[in-house]
């Protein structure tokens, strides 16, 4: 087991101490250390002070601050009560048995945190650049954009770039929780974080590494364990009141029966034991563990939740709503049919299409563009185009007022076309008012779509609602596929927006919202929980979203309901455990059943119980 120099050093004291009070408990046993308090009281002293001394210390400081009902005092009180009323092993063991449980409890923390690290060692130590001719080891700091990096196999990528010489396959585990490589070659962008497993690649970086994939994700996750679940604010604000009326029960429990029966020896020994047991140590640890460990899990399994509090909402999920394009389907359109009008040709449709699209970046644009170079249409016109949100494009071409864009863009500009039915989406085309043509673009639903809708019923959601701006066709053949229920079609950013707040009226449990992140950061907002689906790297789905899906798999989804709802079953194990243990033993400490042995296990032993069941979400698999 690998401790620390601290741990190491608390794991000597307890040995020392242990063996000094074994030594002390023989010869008490044996008739040979004198009855006389003056000297077993500095002898057991020895090793209570040896393993005690920094919980002792902790416990004056607060006093001084004003800290009075942290464990550190309950503990000092409980056995320095203990010397006084000459129980000098039991003060020694309690104390021994504290420190037993905090060096345990510090390794289970250290370990989780070790774990959740390795599962994000992602962030490069450096970057070997090319400068004048030749290559020199930098800071990734250091580099700047539109400088070439070098990587070679087996080595980091420490920025976002696109790559322009070389081929390779990348290990992208760390990113997305993908196990299967991915090729790469010219042109193709990648990402910060991976792990380059072949060949040379030369990659011109696009981002400072202040804005890079591996910094927002480590942001992201250490910035996640600092958002409390109501769970951990709950236990914070019990523990602000417990420990309080503990003590003050402690100190009735061992003034008023002393009164009535002047027995003050044994219910001052009751009160001692009342104080040690109600220590919340296991509640204050166990909970907040269990979070950690839940969210250490999700980003093992490929996805990053935005805090505690966000973990705990998936927990209740029963409505989904979804974005189609780039959500359920591809977003890697194609161009499937050119319908022209009579007089005009069908590549010329296309052409004046692509070049109102030119500049932008829109997966329609982006496959009209990709359309009309693969029929060599040459050289596209200039444009000057404006984008009219949820429409289309407004675009001058050689003087002309071009349209390019949905039945709603023809009707709102009074063009008369011909209106097509199919269940992919259609584009219309217009020039000075006249209609051109139009031209169909279909979309292909996503590997692992129909799953993830089968696993989000299978995890007890009630509800699947499908939202796109593409036409009921399109929609309606989408959501049949799926077998989605519910869709609403030809919706604008702000009619989505208008959607989800009715759905929040009608729901009952949490709703969630799955988008692509690119165009649905206000509904990404809105939702209970928003979650970024296939965004790595988009800084409106990591500023928006509540989680981020490390890969494009919406069966992520479903894993990320059954983590938050296993991590909530153990918080809750942990708190009936933990309360139910601590009561017994608390009405056993005031009827005088129980002994100061028995409570230090109430107290240590549940805490650590309550840590080992806790780190359990750390190695649970979906």
């Amino acid at each position: 087991m690998n401790l620390s120099k601290g741990q190491r050093r608390t794991l000597v004291r307890i040995l020392l101490a242990g063996a000094v009070l074994a030594m002390l408990g023989g010869l008490a046993l044996g008739g040979v250390l004198p009855e006389a308090w003056y000297i077993r009281l500095p002898l057991f002293l020895i090793p209570y002070v040896l393993v005690g001394w920094d919980v002792l210390w902790s416990a004056v400081r607060g006093v001084l601050r004003g800290q009075l009902l942290d464990e550190n005092f309950l503990m000092a009180l409980a056995t320095l009560g203990a010397l006084v009323i000459d129980e000098y092993p039991e003060a020694v063991f309690v104390m021994l048995f504290y420190q037993v449980g905090e060096l345990f409890q510090s390794i289970a923390v250290g370990k989780s945190r070790k774990s959740i690290a390795a599962l994000m060692d992602i962030r490069p130590d450096e970057a070997r650049v090319e400068r004048e001719g030749s290559e020199c080891v930098v800071d990734p700091d250091d580099v700047i954009v539109g400088e070439v990096i070098v990587i070679r196999p087996g080595e980091k990528i420490p920025l976002d770039g696109v790559v322009i010489e070389g081929r390779s396959e990348l290990n992208t585990l760390s990113l997305t929780g993908e196990a299967l490589p991915r090729d790469v070659a010219e042109g193709d962008e990648v990402l910060s974080g991976c792990v380059n497993i072949s060949g040379l690649l030369w990659i011109r970086v696009t981002k400072p590494f202040g804005e890079s994939t591996v910094s927002k994700i480590l942001e992201l996750v250490e910035n996640s364990t600092l958002v409390k679940s109501k769970a951990e604010n709950a236990v914070t604000k019990f523990a602000h009141w417990y420990t309080p009326a503990v003590v003050v029960g402690a100190v009735l429990l061992a003034v008023v029966p002393s009164l009535i029966t002047g027995e003050w020896q044994r219910w001052l020994h009751s009160a001692l034991i009342f104080l040690v047991v109600s220590c919340p140590c296991a509640l204050v640890i166990s909970v907040p563990l269990s979070y950690f460990g839940g969210l250490g899990c999700a980003s093992r399994h490929g996805v990053l939740v935005k805090g505690a509090n966000r973990l705990e909402s998936l927990a209740n999920t029963e409505t989904v709503v979804f974005d189609k394009t780039g959500t359920l389907t591809e977003g890697s359109f194609s161009v499937t049919e050119v319908i022209p009008t009579e007089g005009i040709e069908r590549h010329a449709l296309l052409r004046l299409c692509a070049a109102a699209e030119q500049f932008s970046n829109h997966p329609i644009a982006v496959s009209l563009r990709a359309s009309c170079t693969e029929a060599g249409a040459g050289e596209l016109p200039h444009a000057e185009a404006r984008e009219i949100a949820g429409l289309g494009v407004l675009a001058v071409i050689d003087g002309r007022r071009v349209l390019v864009g949905n039945a709603a863009l023809m009707r709102r500009e009074k063009v008369d076309f011909a209106e097509k039915c199919s269940a992919g989406t259609v584009i219309y085309v217009a020039s000075d008012g006249k209609f051109l043509g139009s031209i169909v673009i279909s979309d292909t639903v996503k590997k692992g779509a129909c799953e993830a809708i089968r696993m989000l019923r299978q995890c007890g959601v009630k509800r699947t609602v499908m939202l796109t701006g593409d036409r009921t066709e399109a929609a309606k053949a989408v959501a049949d596929r799926l077998q989605i229920g519910e869709y609403h079609a030809s919706l604008l950013p702000a009619d989505k927006v208008e959607r989800v707040e009715k759905l929040l009226e009608e729901k009952q449990g949490v709703l969630v919202f799955v988008g692509d992140g690119v165009n649905d950061a206000p509904v990404l907002a809105r939702a209970d929980v928003g979650i970024a689906m296939g965004a790595l790297g988009s800084d409106a789905a990591i500023e928006a979203a509540d989680v981020v899906l490390m890969d494009d798999d919406p069966t992520k989804i479903a894993d990320a309901i059954r983590i938050s709802r296993f991590t909530r079953r153990i918080v809750w194990q942990n708190i009936v455990f933990a309360l139910g243990i601590k009561a017994l033993f608390l009405v056993l400490s005031v009827f005088g059943l129980t002994n100061m042995w028995a409570a230090t296990f109430a107290d240590v032993g549940v805490a650590v119980i309550a840590i080992l069941n806790a780190m359990r979400t750390l190695r649970y698999h979906v």
